[in-house]
């Protein structure tokens, strides 16, 4: 989905509310998307969202083009899920909300394609696999597959090197289809 700034709006200036409203609206689904599965906690990724479009607004006059602001705010998003993760990892009894599409209302929904050596396993099942990474791994799996970003997209996106990048969709993939094994394994002898 091609991002667009709406009709009237003129760069280096200062949105009228009904504009920003507008990119909200355009937007808003993606970046509380991100938030969420970097998160697990629909409360806090809403926290998130809203600061990110915060800063959207104070930063707005300095965007480029609808492409930057994409860019711009799926980099946000994921540093600053990142952070609040964690701020929350000192707390304990976490467990990840599962991801609520018709709730949402997300357009562009994750859908990890995982070789065809992987097990075959639910969407739900994928989801909670994919909650269960470390942050930057879960972040980094999320922009591929559910922004459907190229590596060095990504690697501009988070300010790291595409090989480190590369690394980590590596050690995600390879720890996600372990972990679908084993619970393909434990299904069909449990």
């Amino acid at each position: 989905m091609k991002a667009s700034f709406p009709a009237s709006f003129a760069l280096f200036r200062r949105p009228s509310e009904c504009e920003f409203r507008e990119l909200v609206e355009t937007h808003q689904s993606r970046v509380y998307s991100i938030a969420f599965r970097i998160l697990g906690d629909s409360g806090i990724a809403e926290e998130v969202a809203q600061d990110v479009f915060l800063a959207l607004y104070r930063d707005l006059h300095r965007m480029e083009s609808s492409e930057h602001v994409l860019a711009w705010l799926r980099r946000v998003t994921v540093h600053r899920a990142l952070d609040a993760r964690r701020r929350r990892s000192s707390r304990v009894d976490f467990d990840a909300e599962p991801f609520d599409d018709q709730r949402t209302r997300v357009s562009n929904g994750f859908v990890a394609d995982f070789p065809s050596a992987a097990p075959p396993i639910g969407q739900a099942r994928v989801e909670q696999l994919v909650a269960s990474l470390p942050g930057i791994q879960r972040a980094v799996i999320l922009l591929r597959y559910q922004e459907d970003m190229l590596p060095p997209e990504i690697a501009i996106a988070l300010s790291m090197p595409l090989a480190t990048v590369k690394s980590h969709l590596q050690r995600a993939l390879k720890l996600l289809r372990t972990k679908a094994e084993r619970q393909v394994k434990e299904v069909t002898h449990g």
